[in-house]
Parts: structure tokens; sequence; C-alpha cells
């Protein structure tokens, strides 16, 4: 049964930190992509950071310089890391695991609100 289990959400204010990290089970962990999506009231979903199995990332614009992410793969973890957050970072973060075309997952979510 595939889980991923994300947590290290919650408040801050504008200008803190966070890590968000994402602890996965029952797939092979390090052959996958593993990636941060977010969902801001009223928009749809967007990615935010991407990992390859090779290592190779890539950020939205929006983050980029600000949120760095990795991955552990003896613990099967992938972390998000956002520093200098902003009030426009406020949003649900999912983690998503992938190896396209056949599997993809998604876990339940974990709020992140930045007060100003």
């Amino acid at each position: 049964q595939v889980q991923l289990v994300e947590s290290g959400g919650g408040l801050v204010q504008s200008g803190g930190s966070l890590r968000l990290s994402c602890a996965a089970s029952g797939f092979t962990f390090s052959s996958y992509v593993m990636s941060w999506y977010r969902q801001a009231p009223g928009k749809g979903r967007e990615l935010v950071a991407r990992l390859t199995s090779s290592g190779n990332t890539n950020y939205a614009d929006s983050v980029k310089g600000r949120f760095t992410i990795s991955r552990d793969n003896a613990k099967n973890t992938v972390y998000l890391q956002m520093n200098s957050l902003k009030p426009e970072d406020t949003a649900v973060y999912y983690c998503y695991a992938s190896q396209l075309p056949r599997y993809a997952y998604w876990g339940q979510g974990t709020q992140v609100t930045v007060s100003s």
C-alpha cells in the first residue's frame, strides 16, 4: 500500500522558514521523481519543486533561491526547505511521487500559512 505522509506545515511570519517532509512507503522510492506542488485558495495546483532520481532539480520561478528540495533515499523521505517565506506562499503543499507514465501518487497535503 502506497503512502505519502507530509508533515512540517504550520503558521509562520513573513520572512520565516519551514521545512516540509514527506515520508514515503509502499514503492521503490529511490527510482521515483519526487515533487512538491501547492494549491492556494481559489487557484489551481502548481508545481513548486521537482527532484529526479538522478538528482536533477526544477523550481518554479516564484520560489527559486528561496526553496530547496532534497531527498534521503535511506529514509524514503523528500524535503522542502522553505526560506524567506512570503504571504503569497500560503497554500496547501502536496507531495507527489511519479514514475510516468504508469505510476503517480499524491500525499494528503499540509497547510502552510504565512502571515504578513
